[in-house]
């Protein structure tokens, strides 16, 4: 059991690294886009890992960099929703199955039901399963429109704010987003939900 979690470790180690070198490459920003976007289907190494890298080198491009990453990322949320709505049981299962949510569709489908936009919206947002959530959603057959604006905002909250603070305060701040900015994207999205839930019951 040890030697297959060493080597599942050491590959993800090895992608990693792959994908930060990737950063450098002369053609980094369609790099950026093509992970971006495969990020959102099935590629476990968040499109962040070459998006902080790439607007400490070049902080006068932050815009344009958080643009490229929301919107392959966004675009390649909707590759994964049609997975979940046409190719579930051919596509879709498999990946849960590769990265351990075998049954995340069932315990989800009650909670898809009445605030599937949210689940999205966090999954766009925090360091949840983005790619797990994409695929949820088409097989569940949420709203498209629906699923794309909760993505639009979510993705784009999270790498706007990213570059922005990158552009702000340079590579200071780095260590903070890279260790920390999960843990306070969630707490605040747990906060949304929170007023969001106590404002309909109290309508």
């Amino acid at each position: 059991m040890v030697r297959p979690v060493a080597a599942t470790l050491a590959w993800l180690r090895g992608l990693y690294d792959w994908t930060m070198s990737l950063a450098a490459h002369k053609a980094a920003e369609a790099w950026l886009a093509f992970i971006s976007a495969i990020e959102s289907i099935f590629f476990p190494i968040p499109p962040d890992v070459m998006l902080i890298p790439m607007v400490l080198a070049r902080r006068e491009r932050f815009l344009r960099i958080a643009t490229i990453c929301t919107a392959a990322s966004v675009i390649g949320g909707a590759g994964g929703y049609l997975i979940g709505y046409g190719l579930f049981d051919l596509v879709g299962q498999p990946l849960f199955d590769l990265y351990g949510h075998a049954g995340a569709l069932e315990q989800a489908r009650g909670s898809f039901d009445d605030y599937g936009w949210l689940i999205v919206l966090g999954g766009a947002f925090t360091p949840l399963p983005y790619k797990i959530v994409t695929v949820s959603a088409g097989a569940m057959g949420l709203d498209f429109l629906i699923f794309m604006i909760a993505s639009f905002f979510g993705r784009g909250a999270r790498f706007f704010i990213v570059s922005t603070l990158l552009w702000r305060f340079g590579g200071p701040i780095r260590t903070l987003i890279e260790e920390r900015f999960g843990l306070m994207t969630t707490l605040f999205f747990l906060l949304l939900v929170g007023g969001f839930i106590a404002l309909r019951a109290a309508l």
